[in-house]
């Protein structure tokens, strides 16, 4: 009698998976770091100004060659551009201005990790999808992780109050932007909704630039550089990875690896701006990298959604 075939995995059914999942952590623990470069030459809703500029500078090419679809509804219309605030406006003018304020690199990418967390509060309440016991278990280590080094840096005082208001306003916005794009926005092409959202988010961020900052410019290589990474690198195609991520997969299992940038963060914040991590720091990281292990290894259970009523 033969063997049951087993059940192809999410791996084996989209092998760029894998891929896609250390292109975003990579990129995403080094965008903290250009974000820290570039707001040394412009406040924070001057240079994401800058980036949406750019954003559409990039895409605009892009989508007159591929002529992709659009939203087709006013409806539709709607769910790209709350995704878009919520993930690009008000999730980026929080951790920017976390960092503006004196928040390390680290620290700021440690407290947006914790994303995992609420992911799966909000994914078991909205989309019925029910982590299992070791993930449940993996999401509390990570957390322990995180907040074992955030504890040091309150300690020494290197988290003021409206540094972490602002980090953990993008942390919600994140969590709620990811979750509400891939529950109403399923069917939107990427490139199309990457330019909406842009563009929407400019329409509310460029008046902030000029009423609370009065919209100046360092003009500096250091600050170009930084807006052309994060805009091509993280905005565009990090996003976008993890955006099909989510589409692939269940919603906790994929923010897990959320848990990772901090660690790509700290390093290349110690290698390029000197700042060395403790050894608490370190033990931190450890038990992140643990978390991360549990909560990515096994799958979610998912009942059967309800009309969601799109």
């Amino acid at each position: 009698m033969s063997s049951p075939t087993p059940t192809p995995t999410k791996t084996d059914l989209y092998p760029s998976n894998s891929f896609l999942a250390w292109y975003f952590v990579l990129v995403w623990g080094a965008g903290f770091l250009a974000t820290k470069a570039g707001i040394q030459y412009a406040a924070p809703f001057t240079f994401l100004s800058l980036r949406y500029i750019a954003g559409l500078i990039c895409l605009a090419p892009i989508l007159l060659w591929a002529r992709p679809a659009w939203p087709n509804t006013p409806r539709a219309w709607g769910h790209v551009v709350i995704a878009g605030l919520l993930m690009h406006a008000i999730h980026l003018s929080g951790s920017h201005y976390a960092q503006y304020l004196g928040m390390s690199a680290g620290v700021t990418a440690i407290i947006l990790a914790a994303q995992t967390l609420l992911t799966a509060v909000f994914a078991a309440v909205w989309t019925n999808e029910k982590p299992s016991r070791r993930q449940w278990s993996g999401i509390a280590i990570g957390l322990a992780g995180v907040g074992l080094v955030v504890w040091h840096k309150l300690d020494i005082s290197a988290v003021g109050i409206g540094s972490l208001v602002a980090a953990l306003t993008g942390l919600f916005a994140l969590t709620a932007g990811t979750l509400y794009q891939r529950h109403f926005c399923v069917a939107a092409d990427l490139r199309s909704s990457a330019f909406i959202q842009f563009a929407a988010c400019l329409i509310v961020v460029a008046p902030l630039s000029v009423l609370v900052e009065g919209a100046k410019i360092q003009w500096a290589w250091q600050l170009i550089v930084a807006v052309l990474f994060l805009v091509i690198f993280a905005s565009i195609f990090a996003v976008n990875a993890l955006t099909t991520l989510m589409r692939r997969g269940a919603a906790t299992s994929v923010t897990g690896i959320l848990y990772l940038p901090p660690v790509v963060a700290v390093a290349v914040e110690w290698l390029l701006f000197g700042v060395a991590p403790t050894s608490l720091t370190v033990l931190g990281v450890a038990i992140v990298c643990i978390g991360v292990a549990l909560t990515v290894s096994t799958k979610t259970t998912q009942t059967t959604p309800q009309n969601s009523g799109k």
